[in-house]
């Protein structure tokens, strides 16, 4: 009994299908001493996962030291909102860890200065309405940001975790934790871009909604994981594009992770028809059996 309720609490903390097989492999360790904590459950429930998740995005970070100075000072996780119920299951969790020489500490946030005094912030969807302004302020403070809402991603945040068909799974914004200090694992950034869909192996359909006319286009190439999985579907993003036509910038709109990045990639090469003035232009690729 008890080597079927790990294996059960296994999967539901990595479905294949989401996080893709490298990913598994890299947090079954993790996810593993999780469900021993467990004991006989057999059904981990959503905020267990969660709360797994925060402490594995713990152990797979690296804050700069002015943010983590090395020795025994904690790492602190903060959480945004929501009920008790939630803070006490991570508080459970995280009872008697440290990641390394820290000592994780577990606390509920609200102002700015106390969400400053974290290494990791968990905005709970109750406070929605007030993540832009939280994130504008933290931007700089080598904060890893996690949320739990559809626009968390689009609005700054780093991670957020979404529920698909029953299971729990994590999407990346590349390019706020780019712009930031911290550092994951690539096997994590490969395998969990943001976005939603399934893909698979060649580009079947050209871009759509675009309002510049592209001079030089690069085809995504697909990570072989990829084909082995056999996934199909749609990937899109958002160029920026400068007066000159080159590619500023890409932010991930919608898709599978594999294919959000591979299309990402390939589209800060392409070059677009000079303009007067930077425009946006929306990318869109249906990957599928060629």
């Amino acid at each position: 009994m008890r080597l079927a309720a790990k294996d059960d609490c296994l999967r539901r903390l990595l479905p294949p299908a989401t996080l893709g097989i490298g990913v598994a492999l890299l947090l079954l360790p993790l996810l593993a001493l999780h469900c021993r904590a467990l004991g006989q459950q057999q059904n981990a429930t959503e905020d267990q996962v969660k709360a797994a998740y925060l402490l594995n995005f713990a152990k797979l970070a690296e804050w700069p030291r002015h943010a983590l100075p090395d020795g025994p000072s904690p790492l602190v996780i903060g959480v945004s909102g929501g009920e008790d119920e939630f803070l006490n299951v991570l508080k459970a969790t995280a009872a008697g860890k440290s990641i390394g020489t820290h000592p994780l500490v577990v606390k509920p946030v609200s102002s700015d200065t106390e969400m400053k005094s974290c290494q990791i912030v968990f905005f709970r969807a109750s406070e929605r309405k007030h993540i832009p302004a939280e994130i504008e302020e933290l931007e700089q403070s080598s904060v890893v940001l996690v949320g739990e809402d559809e626009f968390f991603l689009r609005q700054g945040g780093m991670i957020n975790l979404v529920k698909d068909h029953g299971s729990v799974r994590f999407e990346v914004n590349t390019d706020a934790l780019d712009r930031s200090e911290i550092h994951f694992s690539s096997k994590i950034l490969a395998l969990a871009k943001s976005g939603h869909g399934v893909s698979h192996a060649t580009v079947s359909k050209a871009p759509v909604e675009a309002t510049r006319q592209v001079e030089r286009r690069v085809a995504p190439e697909y990570p072989a994981i990829a084909a082995r999985m056999n996934l199909e579907g749609t990937a899109q993003v958002e160029a920026r594009v400068r007066p000159d036509g080159t590619v500023k910038e890409v932010k991930i709109l919608g898709g599978h992770p594999l294919l959000t990045d591979a299309l990402a990639r390939a589209v800060r090469l392409w070059k677009y028809q000079p303009a007067p003035r930077e425009t946006v232009e929306i990318v869109k690729f249906t990957f599928g059996p060629g």
